[in-house]
């Protein structure tokens, strides 16, 4: 183990950023951001700092703070720094500058030049080891561009614990992904805070950028997200928990964010970041809270918005409660706050910081006294901020700080002079914050009127007392403020003396203004009022005979006053009438009044005003009194009905006191009260018999407060009075508007100034005022209506459009009651009204009588009566004026019409107009009597658009509508009838063709659809022309509606048009063809996406069984088979039943077949007599079958029927039906046109794709009734469908698989009784396929086929097509049985042999037997070679060498060496080596291609079978190869009959010898030897010594053999020499080199000898015995070389003789035998010599020089031999030898 030092020290080492190792320091050295690591090792700090320095004078252009590190970080010295060599001192501030500089330059970090100012850092400083926190987390914002990975390929070894997330990407040198930075931050507090404190003090120093504060606040957003998410937990004090931890975290963080003014995007950021935590995290609100504060320390103007965003949603999760301080006073600081805040609403909710902020501001207000938030709170009060309940907590806020202000606080009374303008102007404020407002001050718990009377002002709605123009607060100033003001006052209303007229005068006067004024300011003091009260100007005394005093405290409380001031003026009365002088008077004058105060909203003043009932109601126990101001109440007016004693008593005992409490109660109660006790009678048994009131007293009572109604000048009065009074009808005969129409006419002859100003000085509603005065009318009151009318048309009244609007509501509202003549007399003078006021332009009289008739229910016989009166307007325009009748002729009438004035025209327009509206709007369906009267106004304006030149689009259609509208009252309604003789559908034809208007041909469409479906003789003689007109109109349309009008008008128009054609029993499509062209020539110009359901809804109308196919062609003959309409008529056929759609086929098929009859019918109604060059039956029926094949291969159709198909039911049965039907169709027009090659392949194309509709068992059930049909023809054309049908069926459908199988007995059926060949043809075909592909599924089924296929009947027959068939078939069949077709066999197999034996006879052979014979043996072959035997073999071989020379095709001669391929490799080796043995000689015969084949399959044979095989058969092949290596001899017995040339002998000989080869690589030595030696025994001995030429052939293909043989196994079977040294021996010396044959013999026996002597490795040819037998023959054999040139084969022979025979002895022998031929008289053998020592020295070198002694001498004679030749040749050997040797051999040789 190391020692605890050692460790130590490699701990130190490890953790070391020196080294002294060299390979270190330059990897060290290579690490940079710009360079490759091998150029950069390469450089010098000079080179590097010369190219940084470049790039940091770039940034100080850009940015003059990176000045600052010119004279450190990048100064010269810093070349030679070295911060290892640094003090730990320095290199803390080392690291602070380089810190200082990465924040300033990360905003650049893109640039070049920041990256080349950084790698210098990284270069010399090392900073990617020493400061790689820093320098990470400066890259990091920039994590996904390439040099951020350039940073991480440099990085040391450790990163930092907060960047080891990095190390995969350091790794694999990726990008790290946005998720996986979030992650990490989510996870690891500590990078997250790293990456915040980076961020922070690149801000403190001014060195943030944009890109680094958007890193740091997403990241932060998504990280707190993530942490918040992370921290979920389901126990609140956990939760709780969790949420303190994350808040200790990042809280720092975000408050020092929050206050850095100067960086307004850090700010922004932050806030999004507490948006994010307030949201999610359960924070209590002193953590919110203080995030408030924290956030308006800080914000500035840039910031503001934001700012406000983030502390709306703060807000909303904090209590409802009142802002800090802090945020209150910064908001009241920030520029247009309400505008900022609306503008922020619209996309987050601000309610509870605009309430928090509103009750602070409110705070404020009372404890400081701050006004100047009024306008604030006043804005989010009205801004709409705030919900209901918000902003009842704000205003009555401002209503309890408003009632504790105190005169410390408001010395002067500025505050509550602007609190009291700011709670009148809202509450006065309309809408929902209105409402709420003043429902607050209704349920304030304080004394409101004391508030009002503080602050001296009317906070509650209506209580001005001066004119429009004097505000509140104006008023407010009016009043007296001081107790010295109001003594003053006091004493001068003290000299006034009391005027002589009562308050209640039609005439106010300025006293009275100053008498209520001075009358409010005492009502506060009982002191004071009492004070008031006694003035002498008010008259007390004389109170209970003249009505000033009673008059002005009644007026009080009848106006707009305070509660207070009401109920003070009640109790001045009622104490006033407790006095002693007022119990002989009747007082009935107050009664009126008093049952306003009961009316009065404040409870106060109710009970007040009962309690003055209480005081009143005994004052009317005594009679005969006198009445208190009969004379002068209302001024001079004496027209008040005044009641007697009883009635009086009855109406105060009977009707108000009763009730009395339930009026304090409630303020409606009293109206309710007053108007049962008029209404009722001695019959209510409801009535106290106590209280009944008589008739008489009732109608008393009802003028007399109809009289003050009418009297009093106070409108308030009026109001509710009449609020009362119009509940009455009338009583005994006595109506309302009897008594009340006065008050009417009165109010109506105010001008609307007037009205207006005494309805605001009194805060009355004066819509209110206006809607009492005219519901005194009552219905059937002719007065009354005469009076509305009057108004309505004199020219002041329409200067108040309110008033006249409440005349029209009155007659809106009474119309349902008036009776039948007076709604007809209205009806008119509302029509002549509505159409009068555009010719007088009082438009708002007009277009309220307008109206008016919109909106009531107008009766048939009123209707009736506009339509009369609209058709004469016609009439009157229509014609000539009568003085012009005489002079104006026909032709020139519409020139004069058009004469005549324009707007007298205009107004009949405009009436009929008007009049056609109120027809439309009034539910013409339940007024059907007016259908003839608008067929007429349809009619008329026909004629009337002639006149105007104008379309009357608008008008026409309003008559459609209604009449179609109407239309179907006359179907449900049995006793309307339509009648058809009066020409409606004429007048619409003529609508429709004569409107270019698409609406009103949309309406007329749809009214001839809705009279078809009702009324169908109305409109079907018209319908032709209708449908023509719509394929040039509305067809076109691409509106929705338009789509609808045409389906709509198909839909109810073509059936009964197509019953009336069934009816008169005429053929519908012909009849049609015109309606059917019309639509089709419209296509295209139809709009594409109505097109499709257009024409299904056409067709389904039509009926698809009849017309679906005419529609589909006419298209097709239109617009040809494109792509377009392939697709679009294959959806339109897509979209109907299955059965339709193959009726439809059906029908197609037989329509193009009646274009090839001689008088077509059908075809020729569709696509019309044509020119005759038009008219060509080729090139329609070319269209029609271009389109078939589509409509068969849609693949809905497909699924549909395959569906439908399946199913045991009728409907299937009646598919397979019509698919039978379908499939005659097609394949009997197939043969019409046959032909015709365009039209006959379209047939073949339909065939194909429907064949593949039915699934395969579907297709045999639906052509079963076919198949038993007497046409064979037809039977032939249905099962070479099947066979189609067959090829596409896949293996794996079981469905399929038994159908066909379950077939094949009927095919087998039709094979054996069939006597039609091509009918049996298509049979076995079909057969054939249906067991290829199914048959080892059913075997049997397949056997029994195979039988009968193989029998007579088919195999046997005499027709060669089907022979050929058949034995295709049966091939087919072989490899589906196998084993299972043996029994078969004996009758297939000699039936086949036969015919291919018959196919090679003959001129010319019959290739397609041939191949077919073949193609069954070959099945035979590879599935069942053992069939193949014997005869059969021999058979089959004969055939084929005979097919090898008849010269047939490649494809022929493929098929039959493949059938023997299989023979070769599957039969047995012992009969296919017999049967080749005995066939050789007719292969012989045969020829070369014959004897190739052979021989291949032997060849085959010999490679497939192994050694024992080969073995046990060694003498058939031995047999066989002698028999091929005398294959030589045999031809040349033949002579010139011979069949081979020499060079396909020579390459047979060459194949035998490969043979024999393979033969011997599977011998052993024991069993091959005794085959050689019978073979060189068999070529030179078994022949007769008299057969020379025999002899020679014989042994010329033995040595060719022996050649290869010792060639290919080299010295495996060198001691094979010796059986053929002797022979060899023999062979050259008896050569008669003059024979040719000879010549070459024993030219092959030198180089056989050649090959053994040259691959001995066991010193054969050493031995003597070996030697001596063969070297003496071979140098004698130099001596034939005048006879031929022995260089090529014998010269090699003795070199390697010499090579092999490797001694001294035999070397001297043999060279001494070759020098004496070196003296031999013919120079031909001394040249050959020559060469033969040349060649043996260059072989054997030194070793056969050494003999160079004896041959000196015979080299030297050479040198002047005789032969130049020769003598050359010598010199030749002689500079060898020196070569060999090394030295000359002048100096022997001389």
């Amino acid at each position: 183990m190391a020692s605890a030092l050692a460790s130590q020290l490699a701990q130190i080492a490890a953790n070391s950023r020196t080294t002294l190792n060299a390979k270190t320091l330059k990897a060290s050295h290579s690490k940079s951001l710009i360079f490759e690591p091998r150029i950069a090792a390469s450089q010098t700090f000079p080179e590097i700092y010369t190219l940084c320095h470049e790039g940091f004078g770039e940034l100080c252009h850009l940015d003059v703070r990176f000045a600052q590190f010119a004279n450190t970080l990048f100064s010269d010295q810093s070349q030679d720094a070295d911060r290892t060599q640094m003090s730990a001192q320095e290199n803390v501030a080392l690291d602070k500058r380089i810190e200082s500089f990465l924040r300033l330059a990360g905003g650049r970090l893109r640039l070049m030049p920041a990256i080349k100012a950084v790698e210098w850092l990284i270069r010399r400083f090392r900073i990617h080891e020493f400061n790689t926190t820093a320098l990470l987390t400066t890259f990091l914002p920039y994590h996904t561009i390439p040099a951020f990975v350039t940073l991480l390929s440099i990085l040391p070894a450790n990163v930092p614990n907060e960047y080891r997330f990095l190390d995969p990407y350091i790794r694999s040198l990726t990008a790290p992904p946005r998720a996986v930075v979030v992650q990490q931050a989510t996870a690891r507090p500590e990078f997250l805070a790293a990456i915040s404190e980076y961020t922070l003090a690149s801000c403190r120093d001014n060195q943030d950028y944009p890109g680094l504060i958007s890193f740091w606040g997403c990241l932060m957003a998504e990280a707190v997200n993530g942490m918040l998410d992370k921290m979920r937990s389901g126990r609140k004090s956990i939760q709780i928990e969790n949420d303190h931890t994350l808040l200790q975290q990042i809280g720092p963080i975000l408050s020092e964010a929050m206050v850095m003014k100067d960086v307004p995007g850090l700010k922004v950021a932050s806030y999004m970041v507490i948006t994010v935590l307030a949201s999610k995290a359960s924070l209590d609100d002193s953590a919110i809270s203080a995030f408030m504060d924290h956030l308006v320390m800080g914000w500035t103007i840039e910031t503001s918005r934001p700012g406000l965003v983030c502390l709306s949603v703060l807000s909303q999760y904090r209590s409802a409660k009142q802002l800090s301080a802090k945020v209150t006073k910064a908001l009241l600081k920030t520029p247009n706050l309400v505008p900022t805040l609306r503008e922020i609403g619209q996309s987050y909710k601000v309610d509870r910081l605009a309430n928090g902020l509103a009750v602070a501001l409110v705070d404020r207000l009372a404890k400081k006294g701050d006004v100047r938030s009024l306008p604030v709170i006043n804005g989010i009060l009205l801004g709409n901020f705030l919900q209901e309940k918000q902003v009842k907590v704000v205003y009555k806020a401002l209503l309890v700080a408003a009632h504790r202000v105190t005169d410390e606080l408001d010395k002067d009374g500025r505050i509550r002079k602007e609190l009291a303008s700011t709670l009148v102007s809202l509450s006065q404020a309309g809408g929902e914050v209105g409402d709420a407002i003043r429902t607050t001050i209704e349920e304030i718990d304080f004394d409101i009127e004391e508030l009002e009377l503080k602050l001296e002002a009317a906070i509650r709605p209506r209580l001005a007392i001066e004119d429009q123009e004097e505000s509140e607060t104006e008023m407010a100033s009016k009043l007296p403020r001081k107790r010295e003001d109001f003594e003053a006052t006091f004493e001068k209303l003290s000299k006034v003396d009391s005027p002589k007229t009562s308050c209640l005068s039609q005439e106010r006067s300025s006293l009275l203004d100053e008498l209520s004024s001075f009358f409010l300011s005492a009502a506060a003091s009982e002191t004071d009022l009492q004070k008031f009260d006694d003035a002498p100007v008010l008259s007390r005394p004389l109170a209970s005979t003249q009505p000033f005093y009673f008059g002005f405290y009644m007026r009080i409380w009848c106006g707009p006053f305070p509660t207070l001031a009401k109920v003070a003026a009640l109790e001045r009365v009622k104490n006033r009438l407790k006095e002693s002088d007022c119990a002989d008077k009747d007082f009935q004058a107050i009664i009126p009044y008093c049952i306003i105060a009961l009316s009065d909203s404040a409870k106060r003043v109710r009970r007040a005003a009962a309690d003055l009932m209480i005081v009143l109601g005994p004052l009317f126990n005594t009679p005969t009194k006198q009445v208190w101001g009969s004379k002068d109440l209302y001024g001079k007016t004496d027209s008040l009905a005044w009641l007697d004693s009883a009635a009086a008593k009855s109406l105060v005992h009977s009707i108000l006191l009763p009730g009395l409490e339930e009026s304090v109660i409630h303020e409606d109660h009293v109206s309710a009260a007053l108007t049962n006790g008029l209404e009722s009678s001695h019959d209510d048994k409801d009535v106290d018999k106590k209280h009944q009131i008589s008739r008489a007293t009732r109608v008393s009572i009802f003028k007399s407060l109809s009289s003050h109604a009418i009297g009093t000048p106070l409108l308030a009065v009026k109001l509710r009075l009449l609020k009362s009074l119009n509940q009455i009808r009338s009583i005994s005969g006595t109506s309302r508007t009897d008594l009340l129409l006065p008050l009417l006419g009165w109010w109506a002859k105010l001008s609307d100034a007037e009205a207006t100003r005494r309805a605001t000085q009194e805060s009355v509603d004066e819509a209110a005022i206006n809607t009492a005065c005219v519901e005194v009318v009552i219905a059937n009151n002719a007065a009354g209506l005469k009076l509305l009318f009057d108004l309505v048309k004199d020219a002041h009244i329409a200067s108040r459009p309110n008033l006249v609007d409440s005349i029209f509501t009155r007659i809106r509202k009474i119309w349902p009651s008036l009776k039948s003549e007076a709604q007809s007399s209205t009806a008119r003078v509302l029509l002549e009204l509505s159409q009068a006021g555009l010719r007088s332009g009082q438009n708002s009289v007009s277009v309220e009588a307008a109206d008016v008739l919109r909106k009531v229910d107008l009766s048939t016989d009123v209707l009736l009566d506009f339509i009369d009166s609209m058709q004469d307007e016609v009439k009157v325009a229509t014609e000539p004026p009568a003085n012009k009748k005489r002079r104006v002729s026909t032709a020139d009438r519409p020139r004069s019409i058009g004469l005549q004035s324009s707007p007298e025209l205009n107004a009949t327009i405009s009436k009929i107009t008007f009049v056609l509206e109120l027809v439309q709007e009034s539910n013409p369906e339940k007024h059907p009597e007016m259908l003839p009267s608008l067929f007429t106004a349809l009619s008329d304006l026909q004629h009337l658009r002639t006149l105007v030149g104008s379309e009357l689009g608008y008008l026409q259609n309003l008559v459609l509508s209604s009449l179609l509208a109407i239309v179907p009252a006359y179907k449900n309604n049995k006793d309307l009838t339509i009648d058809a003789s009066v020409g409606h559908g004429d007048i619409l034809a003529t609508c429709i063709q004569q409107s270019s208007s698409p609406t009103v041909i949309n309406a007329a469409l749809l009214l001839v659809a809705s009279l078809a479906k009702t009324a169908p003789d109305v409109v079907l003689h018209s319908v032709m022309p209708i449908f023509t007109f719509m394929g040039s109109s509305v067809l076109r349309q691409a509106d929705d509606y338009s789509a609808h009008v045409v389906n709509q008008t198909v839909r109810e128009v073509i059936p009964p048009l197509i019953e009336t054609f069934r009816k008169s029993r005429r053929n519908l499509v012909a009849s049609t063809a015109e309606l059917l062209s019309s639509f089709v020539v419209a296509y295209e110009h139809i709009p594409s996406h109505r097109k499709h359901d257009l024409f299904i809804s056409l067709v389904e109308n039509l009926g698809p069984e009849d017309f679906l196919f005419a529609v589909l062609a006419m298209f097709v003959d239109k617009y040809g088979a494109t792509d377009s309409m392939v697709s679009f008529t294959t959806q339109i056929l897509s979209s109907f039943s299955v059965e339709s759609q193959l009726h439809t086929l059906i029908k197609l098929l037989d329509l193009i077949s009646d274009i090839f009859k001689p008088k077509p019918v059908l075809s020729t109604a569709l696509f019309g007599k044509k020119d005759a060059g038009e008219h060509d039956p080729l090139k329609i029926a070319t269209k029609q079958l271009a389109l078939l094949p589509h409509l068969l291969g849609n693949r809905r159709l497909k699924k549909e029927i395959t569906l439908l198909a399946e199913r045991d039911d009728m409907e299937s049965a009646k598919i397979h039906e019509q698919y039978a039907t379908l499939l005659e169709s097609l394949l009997t027009l197939a043969s019409t046109v046959k032909a015709k090659k365009p039209l006959y392949s379209r047939c073949g194309e339909a065939l194909a794709n429907l064949l593949n509709l039915l699934s395969i068992a579907e297709f045999i059930k639906s052509v079963e009734t076919l198949l038993a049909r007497p046409n064979v023809e037809l039977r032939q054309k249905v099962l070479r469908a099947l066979e189609l049908r067959v090829d596409k069926e896949s293996t794996a459908n079981p469905k399929s698989r038994a159908a066909l199988l379950a077939f094949l007995p009927q095919l087998t059926a039709v094979i054996r009784e069939s006597d039609d060949m091509n009918y049996k043809h298509t049979a076995v075909t079909c057969v054939d396929k249906i067991a290829e592909k199914y048959g080892k599924k059913d075997l049997e089924a397949v056997a029994a086929a195979a039988t009968t296929i193989a029998g007579d009947h088919c195999l046997g027959q005499s027709s060669q097509s089907l022979r050929v068939m058949a034995l295709l078939c049966l091939a087919s069949l072989v490899d589906v049985l196998q084993d299972g077709i043996v029994p078969i066999l004996p009758v297939a197999i000699p039936k086949a042999l036969g015919y291919l034996e018959q196919s090679l006879k003959g001129e010319k052979p019959d290739i397609e037997l041939h191949n077919a014979a073949y193609a069954f043996m070959t099945a035979l072959a590879q599935h069942i070679p053992y069939m193949i035997s014997g005869g059969y073999l021999d058979h089959l071989l004969s055939c084929s060498n005979a097919s090898a020379a008849a010269g047939l095709d490649e494809e022929s001669n493929t098929n039959r060496f493949h059938c023997l391929q299989f023979l070769a490799k599957l039969a047995d080796p012992k009969v296919l080596f017999v049967a080749l043995e005995q066939n050789w000689s007719k292969a012989a015969d045969a020829g070369f291609a014959a004897l190739t084949e052979s021989l291949r399959v032997l060849g085959m044979a010999l490679e497939k079978y192994p050694k024992s095989v080969i073995a046990r058969n060694v003498s058939t092949l031995t047999a066989i190869l002698f028999n091929a290596l005398d294959l030589r001899r045999l031809l040349a017995s033949k002579g010139e009959q011979a069949n081979l040339t020499g060079t396909e002998l020579e390459e047979i000989e060459d194949t035998v010898n490969d043979c024999a080869l393979k033969m011997i690589y599977k011998l052993n030595d024991a069993a091959f030897r005794p085959v050689f030696s019978q073979l060189v025994d068999w070529s030179s001995s078994q022949l007769p010594k008299q057969d020379t030429n025999g002899r020679t052939m014989r042994l010329l293909s033995a040595y060719g053999f022996f050649n290869t043989f010792f060639g290919n196994l080299k010295s495996v079977v060198t001691n094979y020499s010796s059986y053929i040294a002797e022979d060899a021996a023999k062979v050259l010396t008896k050569a008669d080199l003059k024979d040719p044959s000879q010549r070459e013999l024993w030219k092959r026996a030198l180089r056989t000898l050649t090959q053994a002597f040259e691959h001995d490795q066991d010193g054969f040819w050493q031995a003597p015995a070996h030697f001596d037998t063969v070297a003496p023959i071979l140098v004698e054999q130099f001596l034939r070389a005048g006879a031929v040139d022995v260089s090529d084969d014998l010269v090699p022979a003795v070199v390697e003789l010499a090579a092999a025979a490797d001694s001294k002895e035999h070397h001297k022998e043999l060279n001494a035998t070759l020098l004496k031929h070196l003296r031999s008289e013919q120079a031909a053998v001394r040249l050959a010599v020559v060469k033969c020592e040349q060649a043996l020295a260059d072989r054997l070198g030194e070793e056969w020089l050494s003999s160079l002694p004896e041959m000196l001498p015979y080299i030297s004679e050479l040198q002047d031999d005789d032969d130049e030749i020769v003598e050359r040749e010598n010199r030749r050997w002689i500079v060898g030898i020196e070569q060999a040797l090394g030295e000359s051999l002048d100096s022997m040789l001389q």
